[in-house]
């Protein structure tokens, strides 16, 4: 029922900035906690930036704060991350999810934690 697009990701040179989007269906974006994730290739999938339901708190992950920006526009059904000063070790395909059972204002990092997941979206960031 609940579906999830990401959208902006690309080809970027070290330092440059992007906005990745992800525009969720359904009627219940204002409740779901969301969060964004990445894997490269070789690697686990890691957990980057939250933001919970209402947006009363945010977490990022160490490799990115200062970096990164997660927030919402429940308006608009839609999560966005603020990458900036990109680094070649932020290559990976990036992930929108949604937990839209949580009834706490809390961010969660775990990946099992999520109920619906976009399809990705590959960003690379060149030397």
């Amino acid at each position: 029922q609940v579906q999830l697009v990401e959208s902006g990701g690309g080809l970027v040179q070290a330092g440059d900035s992007l906005r990745l989007s992800c525009e969720v269906s359904g009627r219940t974006f204002g409740r779901s906690a969301m969060g964004w994730f990445r894997q490269a290739p070789g690697k686990e999938r890691e957990f980057v930036a939250g933001i919970s339901r209402s947006a009363y708190s945010t977490s990022y992950a160490d490799s990115v704060k200062g970096r990164f920006t997660i927030s919402r526009d429940n308006a608009k059904n839609t999560v966005y991350l603020q990458m900036n000063s990109l680094k070649p070790e932020d290559t990976a395909v990036y992930y929108c999810a949604a937990d839209v059972r949580t009834t706490l204002h809390t961010v969660l990092t775990g990946t099992n934690e999520y109920d619906y997941w976009g399809q990705g979206t590959q960003v690379t960031v060149s030397s």
